[in-house]
């Protein structure tokens, strides 16, 4: 670094004081918004957002569960016991005898199509983003989620015409399902004052949790029946309420507070009055430069690659470890499988208030908030995942493990998730559809890494256990460069008029110097 040594503790001494000053006039100006009625309206996309996600995921995951039995076990051998796996339980009389499923696809085959919805996901991030901030985000979002669902519906019929064709189903509704994220964080940058962010994204991004919770013992339930075929109807139960979500979504939201018909003025005066210009449609190129050196940037992508690691072998795996591992029944399977998934929705929505709280009290800046519940959504469950390699064929104890470390998991929507409406309001959606593609090549890389590691014919402990320790790696590892290189300041570059914001020295300043 080129500053001199003497400098730098009045140079880091001045920017914390016009970090705690800033803190302070944003919570001492902040408006209050008087009562304008039963509802508001961006309460009402708040629950909308909600209700998507969950549909979206509820459609992701359902595989997770009906591959189980789309597979027919009885000609693998993957149950074969050994020195180092479970033993089989008893049954009882409310044990689930498994039915011969309609496909033999290998470990390998398994991996693939459980991440092949990842390689069309990653590919719609940054346009959707690009063009929500352009156009509005009610339309991509909502199209989105429409096309997810039809992709969903068709899936059967993928399934039983080709190998192949079902792949490429799952690729192209992972393109619907990949402008989503990135199109409603365009959205929230236009609607939801700062002070609001942190438990609003929990309100909203949450719904992927609850979507997992929904899906999975029903996507159990339903793989028992007899009629229509057993799994099958898991794709078309989802994608039609995907569809039914749709209409209700472009009847209800509007892009910004200002193109809303029913918007009450006040609840228009306050959020303009939080946000300002903020709120309107972004016209500015995109400075692809300034995101390739803009350091802040990569600590969220990385901070969130760690995670979605950890997150998807949890999600697209979970299943299949405690069918071929614990060996539960079908129902139980899918049932504890969504625990995790609930106590992190609880938590994510408690942390998120809880944060919020003490940034409206003063207790603690933006970006020490920032970082403290970042670090606490990879270290905890990152512990979890290593305590359950160790806790073996402890039925209680992996469940228990895995329950209570998810949901410090949830603490992550007052971390990363909205730390690209910091650096950049007018590029939050593009920003989000970068670190989102980038976090999600791990949904088909990590299933190709663990396709690799478990054998076909002999899974065991010890193979799951190195999946295990991989997880945690990476997330532990991720979450020190988010530590390290994370900001709250708005970037130099995220305004035309530039010149006139009042900005500490950019990091890129630092560690890309001007020759």
């Amino acid at each position: 670094m080129s500053l001199p040594i003497e400098e730098s503790p009045i140079i880091n001494s001045d920017i914390e004081n016009d970090v705690t000053s800033s803190h302070q006039n944003l919570v001492e100006n902040e408006p209050v918004e008087e009562t304008t009625g039963w509802i508001k309206c961006r309460t009402i996309l708040g629950i909308m957002g909600f209700l998507g996600f969950a549909n979206v995921y509820a459609m992701r995951v359902n595989l997770s569960v009906a591959i189980v039995a789309m597979i027919n076990s009885t000609t693998s051998s993957s149950n074969d016991t050994g020195v180092d796996v479970c033993p089989v339980s008893e049954p009882t009389n409310n044990t689930i005898p498994p039915k011969p499923g309609d496909f033999n696809w290998s470990a390998e085959q398994q991996s693939i199509i459980l991440g092949s919805f990842f390689y069309g996901y990653v590919l719609t991030q940054v346009p959707g983003g690009r063009i929500a901030e352009i156009f509005g985000g009610k339309l991509v979002y909502g199209v989105g989620v429409l096309l997810t669902a039809l992709f969903t519906i068709l899936s059967p019929i993928a399934a039983y015409v080709d190998f192949k064709f079902f792949i490429l189903v799952r690729v192209l509704e992972g393109l619907g399902e990949g402008v989503t994220y990135p199109a409603m964080h365009a959205m929230l940058a236009r609607w939801i004052p700062p002070l609001e962010r942190s438990k609003f994204a929990a309100y909203v991004y949450a719904g992927s949790n609850i979507g997992t919770v929904i899906s999975l013992p029903i996507s159990g339930w339903l793989c028992t029946l007899d009629f229509g075929g057993g799994w099958p109807l898991c794709f078309y139960l989802f994608g039609g309420l995907g569809i039914v979500w749709f209409i209700a979504w472009m009847l209800l939201v509007y892009d910004t507070p200002r193109t809303h018909p029913r918007i009450c003025p006040k609840e228009i005066e306050y959020i303009t009055s939080t946000i300002g210009d903020q709120g309107e449609k972004s016209t500015m190129s995109i400075p692809w430069r300034k995101f390739l050196t803009c350091v802040p940037l990569w600590a969220i992508l990385i901070a969130q690659c760690g995670q979605s690691w950890l997150f998807y072998t949890q999600l697209t795996e979970l299943p299949t470890y405690m069918n071929n591992i614990l060996h539960f029944d079908i129902i139980s399977n899918s049932t504890l499988s969504a625990l995790p998934y609930l106590t992190s929705w609880i938590a994510g929505i408690l942390i998120s208030i809880f944060a919020d709280w003490l940034l409206v009290k003063g207790c603690i800046s933006r970006l020490t908030s920032l970082k403290l519940w970042n670090t606490i959504a990879a270290f905890v469950p990152a512990f979890g995942l290593l305590g359950i390699a160790w806790a073996g064929c402890d039925r209680v104890w992996v469940m228990t493990l895995l329950s209570v470390t998810s949901a410090f998991g949830g603490a992550v929507y007052a971390g990363n998730q909205m730390n690209h409406i910091d650096l950049s309001p007018q590029f939050a959606g593009t920003m989000y559809g970068i670190t989102n593609a980038a976090s999600n090549i791990c949904g088909f890389l990590a299933p190709y890494v663990i396709g690799h590691i478990i054998s076909d014919k002999k899974q065991t402990l010890g193979q799951w256990r190195e999946v295990f320790y991989i997880s945690a790696a990476i997330d532990l590892g991720a979450n020190l460069f988010y530590l390290f290189f994370a900001s709250t300041e708005e970037q130099d570059w995220s305004r035309p008029d530039s010149d006139d914001m009042t900005a500490s020295t950019p990091v890129e300043s630092i560690l890309f110097p001007e020759s």
